[in-house]
């Protein structure tokens, strides 16, 4: 008899997420298309880990060389600030920490920052292996040329993630209006929205 496949519908546990984001570094700043605007849009899914009380990691690709996390983005709340030189945020001290998150039970990463092809792409592929679902900011991820992005959302979606918008995984986590923390998350969103073609080009 055949096994009916499941299909994953996106659905997310709050008390089961973390977010990641990835090396939003100074030194990308010119390099980055609609680098500004990310910054806007990591900053709302930053303040809203905090209001949630969701675990937030960061991470820096080699900081000694490409500075440290753009000072806009206050990552005062996150569970740690981690180095890297390797292209994925997996590494051992990530994973480790990962393991104690959400009582050692995430099922859920959503994942923003820079850069889709290359660091993001690396990072989602290592957490769909063990079998963790991630949902991928599309207004919150970029990269130097917009078709290295555009492919990259692409297998990455191929692959089982889930590629979504920030206003939309904001909701999704808040999941009623009565829910309490509604008003704070929703006066991010009415915040006025940055001016990209990001959402354009998918």
């Amino acid at each position: 008899m055949a096994v009916p496949m499941i299909k994953n519908f996106g659905d997310i546990e709050t008390n089961k997420t973390v977010f990641f984001m990835c090396d939003m570094q100074e030194r990308f700043r010119p390099s980055i298309e609609y680098f500004e605007g990310i910054v806007q849009i990591c900053s709302r899914l930053v303040s809203t880990s905090n209001i949630l009380n969701i675990p937030l990691v960061v991470t820096e690709q080699y900081p000694k060389a490409l500075g440290n996390t753009v000072s806009e983005l206050d990552t005062s709340n996150a569970v740690g600030v981690y180095p890297k030189t390797k292209f994925s945020m997996l590494i051992p001290a990530v994973e480790e920490r990962l393991g104690t998150l959400c009582g050692g039970n995430v099922k859920h990463v959503v994942l923003f920052g820079i850069e889709t092809h290359v660091c993001i792409q690396q990072t989602a592929i290592d957490l769909l292996k063990r079998g963790i679902q991630v949902y991928i900011i599309a207004d919150a991820v970029s990269s130097r040329f917009q078709h290295d992005r555009l492919y990259a959302l692409e297998r990455l979606r191929h692959i089982g993630a889930t590629v979504t918008t920030s206003e939309s995984i904001l909701f999704q986590l808040l999941g009623d209006k009565d829910h309490s923390d509604f008003k704070a998350v929703q006066a991010l969103v009415k915040e006025k929205y940055p001016d990209t073609g990001l959402l354009n080009k998918l």
